[in-house]
């Protein structure tokens, strides 16, 4: 790809960036939310038309004006947000688009089952993609493109929603595709991932192209000062030994709360004035509690336990009465849960406070709606062309700000962030980890669920370890490690 320019309402996406894939390599792309990543291989795999350059694929000059052209030609790419049909099994999705002319079911289905075993992927290729969680969508989009035997696949935020244990198969499978001779594009935040894994590696800033060369000449530190053109002080996740916050008031207590197979009996305690990590591999019903508390899930009937909050026992059988009363759930599930995706940053944040009911008028007014997405924008550092900007046109992390600003214009007591920093730049997350600090340092309880040991280890004043549907274990950040949290959700 040569001189590639894109530009949306005049604004400019991508200046004059170029990018060169070997045979056999494995590509790391690199840069903030909103550098222009996405977009750039958006443009490669024919999901966006690019306003100016040239690109070749094996000396040829082409120009791909959908997916499916762009398949015909050899590349496919796997979306940091899912694009499978969720009403629909594994493995009508897996082949959806290939299908013979007479299909045998159960043909199909035993296929698939042996093409998922054979990339180390546990997915039930009769379940319905409906009923699965992120990471398993994750594995069906990867087998999915691996399927098709494309000469350049693009994996975008490919392991953010991936156990340690799956990421592992899927470094493997990567190697696999790069002796077989495709070339890998390899969109992530994670640096560490992208320096153990890449051949080379390009980062972009503002939509420019500002460094480009084989992995060995960077190390963690010169990538990020070329992704945010500065150094971050002190280190992202520092070790050094920092003051705890103490606890104020007891603004929530659970009691033996029970939601089917997944929460089972859990006990603990929320206070003001403090960040409460919470820490647990994926299934041990970390986000169903705190679903359960806000109220967007429902507790057991019988045997369901209790829940008291500022001193009253509540039961939440919908979120709205939650919101209202001061509980707000930032959801780990921007796309489906977070945001309406063809309605502009000052409708979805307006939204948001008219459900609150701190709204007393009835009458929706766009000048209203235009000054509180403004402010908001400002605060979280929303990077957005206007107000107006559909958030569906944001980069990951820019979404993500839009659903805390959503959340935080409510005006709530307790604030329940679950995954807050998946699929956000390093630079956002320093940002997203100094809002988290300042609401708890305004007295605010804040509980954060994070399935990234540092993370929580740097922003928690305690720690919950959750494992098989509960609380088992309470830690202190500084007087604990990562290797005795660990233990403790697993055994």
């Amino acid at each position: 790809m040569t001189s590639i320019s894109k530009e949306y309402r005049g604004v400019p996406a991508l200046r004059d960036v170029g990018i060169t894939l070997n045979p056999g390599e494995i590509h790391a792309v690199l840069g903030e939310n909103g550098a222009g990543k996405s977009t750039l291989m958006k443009i490669m795999a024919g999901v966006v038309a690019r306003s100016a350059g040239t690109m070749r694929l094996d000396g040829r000059e082409v120009t791909f004006n959908s997916p499916a052209e762009a398949l015909d030609g050899g590349v496919v790419m796997v979306f940091q947000e899912t694009s499978l049909v969720p009403s629909m099994s594994v493995a009508q999705n897996i082949y959806l688009g290939d299908e013979k002319l007479f299909n045998r079911l159960r043909g199909l289905y035993i296929a698939a089952q042996q093409f998922l075993q054979s990339l180390n992927f546990s997915v039930d290729p009769w379940a319905m993609v409906s009923t699965l969680g992120a990471a398993k969508k994750q594995m069906v989009e990867i087998a999915r493109a691996v399927r098709h035997n494309a000469k350049v696949i693009i994996f975008d935020e490919p392991t953010a929603s991936l156990t340690p244990e799956e990421k592992g198969h899927f470094f493997s499978l990567l190697q696999r595709l790069k002796k077989s001779g495709v070339s890998i594009v390899f969109i992530s935040h994670a640096l560490e991932e992208a320096l153990s894994v890449s051949d080379r590696i390009t980062i972009l800033r503002d939509g420019e192209l500002v460094s480009s060369g084989p992995t060995s000449s960077y190390d963690r530190d010169s990538i990020i000062r070329a992704m945010v053109g500065r150094a971050l002080s002190n280190e992202l996740y520092s070790k050094e030994q920092r003051t705890l916050r103490p606890a104020g008031e007891r603004i929530l207590s659970v009691q033996n709360l029970s939601m089917g197979a997944m929460v089972r009996n859990n006990s603990f305690s929320i206070y003001a004035g403090q960040v409460t990590g919470v820490f647990g591999l994926i299934g041990s019903g970390r986000t169903e509690t705190a679903k359960v508390i806000a109220g967007v899930q429902k507790r057991n009937y019988f045997h369901g336990g209790e829940v008291k909050y500022r001193d009253a026992y509540v039961s939440y059988r919908v979120p709205r009465p939650a919101v209202r009363d001061g509980i707000v759930y930032v959801t780990e599930d921007r796309k489906l849960e977070g945001f309406f995706e063809t309605m502009s940053i000052s409708e979805n944040i307006y939204s948001s406070l008219l459900a609150s009911g701190l709204k007393t008028s009835s009458i929706i007014r766009g000048k209203d709606a235009r000054e509180i997405a403004a402010d908001w924008t400002r605060k979280l550092n929303i990077r957005a062309i206007n107000g107006d900007t559909r958030v569906i046109e944001l980069s990951g992390g820019n979404q993500q700000k839009v659903v805390i600003a959503s959340g935080l214009v409510q005006e709530p007591k307790l604030v329940i962030f679950d995954e807050p920093t998946r699929g956000v730049d390093v630079g956002a997350i320093a940002e997203i980890h100094e809002i988290i600090g300042g609401l708890a340092d305004s007295g605010l309880a804040v509980l954060v669920i994070s399935s990234y040991l540092p993370e929580i280890m740097n922003i928690s004043d305690r720690i919950l370890v959750s494992r098989l549907g509960r609380i088992v274990e309470e830690f202190t950040p500084g007087e604990t490690t990562e290797e005795q949290i660990m233990y403790a959700s697993v055994h």
